[in-house]
Formats: C-alpha cells, structure tokens, sequence
C-alpha cells in the first residue's frame, strides 16, 4: 500500500532527520517505535503530505504523494494526532466528527451515517451533541480516533493512542484496531508502549537517529536484543520478565507467559 524510497528529510539547514529510508507497507498492522528525535513523527509527516522531502520518493496506493496535496491525500490516508487538543475545533461531538467527510466531499447523510458508525465504534455514539471541550482527555482522543475512522481511508496512522488511557480505553483501542484489520485497512502507529505494541501489532520498526535499524515480526524484532539497545528501546515488560526468568523463546503477551511458564516448571 506504501513504497518509501530513499527518503531523505531535514529542517532548513539542520541535521538529516531522516537518512536513506526503504520501505515498504502492506495490511499488516505495523508499530513505529524508538526514543523521541528518531524521525518518527517526521515520517509520518512525510507519509500524510505534510512535509515534503529533501530526496527520495513515497508511493502511496501507486501515486506518487509529492504530486497531491495533503488535503487531496486525506482521502486515503488519516492522522490521528498525539494531542486532542491540535486536532478539535467543532462546538459538538457530532459536528466534529462529521467534519472530515464532510470535508472531502461526502454527502450529508452518508456524513452522518460514518460519524455515528465511527462513534458508535469508540463509545461516544450517547454523546453527540456534548462539547468536545466537556470531555475527559481520554475521551477526546476516541473523538479524535471517531474523526478519522468516520472518513474510511484505506490507510489510519495514530500517535500514542494509549496516551491518558485507562486499561477500559486501551481495551476499546485494541478492538478498534482489530475491526479496522478486519476491515483490511492499513492500522499503523507511532508508539512508546511496548506492551501494548506486542499485543496488538504483527510488524514492528524500530528507528533509530533517522535510520531504520530492525524491521520484521514483532516477535522477531522484539527478540534483537542487541538493535533494541543500541536503540534505546526496552521490551515489553513481560518479554523481561520471561527472560529473567530463564523462560525460552520471546514472550510478547501475559497468556504466552503463563502458558511456557508451566510448560518449564
């Protein structure tokens, strides 16, 4: 769905942000992880249109983005920021939601009908006519998540989504993801929990001072010790504590950890 080629990127005169990247995107749910000023979020920037890049090539669904705009692009791919707070702007839950689709020409009642579909699917579809501004940060960023979702591009992006979310929001997140890889729709995220990226991604990316350093399975990745570290990335904690454990093989979940662990005692 995606091809990035030699990509290279940097602010005016600064340092390269990016280096060199080669990659390539299908339907399997990807995580993009690695430390703050690793050119995560540049990528993504990239990938929506909203950069440009200095040298190389992004291919979206065999277009070539650097010819479409980024308001041409979001009918194909949708950006979930970090913050709510960047992303809100609508006097009521519904308005906000329709906005996007409304936004790329989608008729009024098909607007309407993916609004609620989409808020219906996060929780908040009791909620539509409530202030954005009323709601806890938690829900804001599930508004956020309804926003995009209710535009049905082939390709959501979000950014941290398990930021101020509770273990009931992370469970909503997680069948999110999972209806939208149902739906065969490219799921990919930039991310710091590493619990919640072994649980939910097949594929992971690890970035590192603007360079791809591993790539591959979550499992495989999550197992290079050695990349992880120069990365400055740790695994999932009960990936640690299998491993400490003296537990073989590279345990991703809390099932697979209970399951080896009476397997080896």
């Amino acid at each position: 769905m995606i091809k990035v080629k030699n990509l290279s990127f940097s602010y005016k005169q600064n340092p390269q942000v990016l280096s060199d990247i080669q990659l390539e995107f299908d339907q399997r749910s990807t995580a993009i992880i690695g430390q703050n000023g690793a050119g995560k979020t540049t990528f993504v920037k990239l990938l929506k249109g909203l950069l440009k890049p200095n040298a190389g090539q992004i291919v979206v669904k065999g277009q070539v983005i650097k010819e479409q705009t980024a308001a041409e692009l979001s009918r194909t791919i949708g950006l979930v920021f970090q913050n709510p707070n960047d992303q809100i702007f609508k006097r009521s839950v519904l308005e906000e939601v329709m906005f996007g689709p409304l936004n790329i020409k989608m008729e009024k009642s098909e607007a309407k009908e993916k609004a609620i579909e989409a808020l219906r699917l996060v929780g908040l579809e009791h909620q539509l006519d409530i202030n954005p501004h009323d709601l806890s940060l938690s829900e804001k960023k599930l508004l956020c998540i309804a926003s995009v979702i209710a535009m049905d591009t082939d390709i959501i992006i979000f950014d941290e989504p398990t930021i101020a979310q509770d273990s009931n929001g992370k469970e909503k997140i997680r069948r999110i993801i999972r209806t939208l890889k149902e739906k065969g729709k490219l799921v990919m995220t930039i991310i710091h929990d590493m619990d919640f990226v072994a649980e939910n991604f097949e594929r992971t990316i690890v970035f590192n001072q603007g360079r791809v350093l591993a790539d591959g399975p979550t499992r495989e990745v999550f197992s290079q010790k050695q990349e992880l570290l120069r990365a400055k990335v740790e695994p999932p904690y009960i990936t640690q504590l299998a491993d400490k454990l003296g537990i073989p093989g590279t345990i991703l979940t809390i099932d697979e950890f209970i399951a080896k662990y009476h397997s080896v005692k």
